[in-house]
C-alpha cells in the first residue's frame, strides 16, 4: 500500500551546517543568521524592512499594535482564515468583522469588504489563500478611498506575486509564516514585513517586549528602557539558521512545488471536465507559489468519504479552516456582515492533497489515480 503523507517539512540537507555555525558563535538569540534572513526577505519581498519573529501569529499581533487599534475600532477580514488574524485584532480590544469570500480563490470578496465599512472601520485584513493573490485592485482602491490601513496575511504566500509585485508588499504591514507546514520552514517562526521605514523603530520595540533593546544592541543608546506595550517575539538564532539556506534556494523550491502543482492539475483535469470535482483557480494577474493544491467535492459528506478512501490506501489529505464567524470565539467576539453565501459551503467542500518539497512525481500520479478510482473512472 502506498504511503504518501499529507505534508513533510522542507529540509535541504545543509541546515545542520548553519546550526553548528550558530552554536559555535554562541548566537542563540538573534545574531548573524537572523540578520541574513531579514536581508534576503527585504530583497525578495520588496519591502522597506523585515523582522524575523518567533511565529506568524506574533507578527500579526505586532501589526495590530503598530496600527494602535483601540477598543471599538473595527477591522474587516475574511471569515475563512486562521484564528491568529482575529486574535491580533482582539488583543487591542478592536472588533473583527467577518465577510464572505470569492468561491474561486477562497480569498476575501472585495465587494463584501466594501459593504462592511462603517465609520468605526480602521483597517482591512486580507489573506492570500494557498499563495494565490487576492483581487488587489479593488481592495487597494477601497483602502485609499476610505482611509483604511491594509494588513496582509501572507503566511502562505512567500514567493508569490500580483502583477509582478511580491505579496506582502502591498499593506502597511504583512506577516509571513515559516511553520513546519509552509514552503520554507524554521519549525516555528514568521516575519513582519513593513512597507514604510518609518514604522521600523516602533516595530523593533514591539518585538522586543516594548523596549528599545535593538537600538541599544546597535550602539545607538548606552542603555535600554521599557518604552511601550510589546511582546516577546525575537526568534532563536538556531531556527534562523535552519531557514537561511532555504531562503537562499527559494526560487528553486518554488519551481519544484509549482511543477508538482501543475502535474496535479493535468492529472485531475478529466474529473474537473466531467463536473465530478472542483479545482483551484489562479487569476491571470496572480503568480502563485504552489503552497496548497486543493480540490472541492460536492459537499462535506462526500469530502469525508473521499478522505477516508484515500487514508485507507495510505494517502494523507486534510480539510482546512473552519469559518471564524461560526466558531465559538467568533460568535462571542466578532460579527459577520452580509450574507454567508460561500464561506461555509466552500470550506466544507475543500480538501487539500499531499504537496511537499521532495515529493516524487509518482506520488502525485498515485494520488490522482486513487481519486479517479473513487469516482469510478479508470485512469486519470
Amino acid at each position: 500500500m502506498a504511503c504518501i503523507p499529507f505534508s513533510r517539512p522542507t529540509l535541504l540537507g545543509c541546515e545542520a551546517e548553519q546550526v553548528v555555525a550558530v552554536l559555535q558563535a554562541g548566537e542563540l538569540s538573534g545574531g548573524r543568521a537572523t540578520a541574513a534572513c531579514e536581508r534576503l526577505l527585504n530583497i525578495e519581498c520588496g519591502v522597506s524592512a523585515a523582522l524575523l519573529t518567533c511565529s506568524a501569529s506574533a507578527a500579526l499581533e505586532m501589526s495590530a499594535l503598530l496600527l494602535a487599534l483601540r477598543p471599538g475600532d473595527e477591522v474587516i477580514l475574511p471569515s475563512f482564515q486562521f484564528p491568529s488574524a482575529a486574535n491580533a485584532i482582539l488583543r487591542c480590544g478592536a472588533v473583527p468583522v467577518f465577510v464572505d469570500i470569492d468561491p474561486r480563490t477562497m480569498n476575501i470578496d472585495p465587494q463584501a469588504a466594501a459593504a462592511a465599512v462603517t465609520p468605526r472601520t480602521r483597517a482591512l485584513s486580507i489573506m492570500h489563500y494557498s499563495g494565490v493573490a487576492c483581487d488587489m485592485q479593488p481592495l487597494l482602491a477601497l483602502c485609499a478611498d476610505r482611509g483604511l490601513d491594509l494588513l496582509e496575511d501572507a503566511a502562505q504566500a512567500l514567493g508569490a506575486s500580483w502583477r509582478g509585485k511580491p505579496l506582502g508588499s502591498f499593506g502597511r504591514a504583512a506577516c509571513l509564516s515559516f511553520h513546519a507546514t509552509k514552503n520554507l520552514t524554521m519549525g516555528e517562526g514568521g516575519a513582519l514585513l513593513l512597507r514604510e521605514t518609518a514604522d521600523l523603530p516602533l516595530a523593533e520595540q514591539l518585538r522586543d517586549k516594548g523596549t528599545d533593546q535593538a537600538a541599544f544592541r546597535r550602539g545607538e543608546k548606552t542603555f535600554y528602557q521599557w518604552q511601550r506595550q510589546g511582546i516577546s517575539a525575537v526568534p532563536s538564532g538556531l531556527a534562523a539558521a535552519c531557514l537561511l539556506p532555504q531562503l537562499e534556494q527559494l526560487a528553486a523550491i518554488t519551481a519544484a512545488r509549482r511543477a508538482l502543482w501543475q502535474r496535479y492539475d493535468a492529472a485531475l483535469a478529466p474529473l474537473y471536465a466531467a463536473g465530478l470535482l472542483g479545482g483551484p483557480y489562479v487569476p491571470p494577474d496572480a503568480f502563485h507559489n504552489a503552497h496548497i493544491y486543493f480540490i472541492k467535492t460536492a459537499d462535506a459528506a462526500e469530502r469525508s468519504k473521499l478522505a477516508a478512501y484515500l487514508a485507507a490506501r495510505g494517502i494523507g489529505s486534510a480539510s482546512h479552516f473552519q469559518p471564524l464567524h461560526s466558531a465559538p470565539a467568533g460568535r462571542r467576539y466578532g460579527r459577520f456582515h452580509g450574507e454567508d453565501r460561500y464561506t461555509t459551503r466552500e470550506s466544507e467542500r475543500l480538501l487539500r492533497l499531499p504537496l511537499y518539497h521532495g515529493m516524487p512525481p509518482q506520488a502525485v500520479e498515485q494520488t490522482a489515480a486513487t481519486i479517479s478510482a473513487f469516482y469510478g473512472r479508470k485512469g486519470v
